[in-house]
């Protein structure tokens, strides 16, 4: 197991802990914080300590990080950290999450999460980063993909190969599947990224990913 891989989870700080929301987070970070994956969220509250929260209860060795952000409405860290940074601006933030991560889970959020979102995707696209698949989950995002898929993408504004590396899952066991999966392959392939569209047919034709 490659300890040092890391996963980013991204959601909204309002969501209340106890909602459907916030159990499924937790569910998903202590899942792969099971299979011995670190998790990196904002560090504040919502689903980021949902998923801080779940990557505690695995106890194993993965660790819980927190990049928090400071703000005129200040936000503080959650209790459920094990290394925590402090950043003033959201670029510097933004730069540090996908230095850090190697995957992407982005849960429902707002501004916020959609920022995350669509940065994770730019530099995906421009390869400045490579090999992060990125894991929309819930039934949030299922307008938002079919509005790009039938608006944006007749404009030719954005190719169809550039959607290779988003995936969409609704159920709590598909995230932790499939990023187990895309880990496994990594270490046996130079370029794991290549087979994302395997991944994606396999989800499909309602095949387990891990079989």
């Amino acid at each position: 197991m490659d300890l040092h891989y890391r996963v980013a989870i991204f959601g909204s700080a309002r969501i209340e802990e106890g909602s459907e929301d916030y159990r499924n987070v937790f569910t998903i970070a202590k899942g792969l914080a099971g299979y011995g994956f670190d998790i990196v969220t904002g560090g504040g509250p919502g689903l980021m300590q949902a998923a801080n929260a779940g990557t505690k209860s695995a106890s194993s060795q993965s660790r819980s990080i927190g990049l928090n952000i400071r703000l005129p409405k200040e936000q503080q860290p959650n209790a459920y950290l094990d290394i925590k940074e402090e950043f003033s601006l959201f670029s510097s933030r933004l730069d540090t999450f996908m230095a850090l991560s190697d995957a992407v889970v982005v849960a429902p959020g707002g501004i916020g999460t959609l920022l995350e979102l669509f940065y994770t995707w730019q530099l995906v696209q421009v390869e400045h980063i490579c090999e992060t698949p990125v894991i929309l989950f819930g039934e949030i995002w299922t307008n938002l993909l079919l509005w790009l898929e039938t608006e944006v993408l007749p404009r030719q504004l954005f190719a169809k190969s550039d959607m290779h590396m988003i995936f969409h899952v609704t159920e709590p066991g598909q995230v932790v599947e499939l990023i187990k999966k895309i880990h496994d392959d990594r270490l046996e392939l130079e370029h794991a990224c290549r087979n994302f569209t395997k991944y994606r047919n396999a989800m499909k034709e309602g095949k387990t990913l891990l079989g």
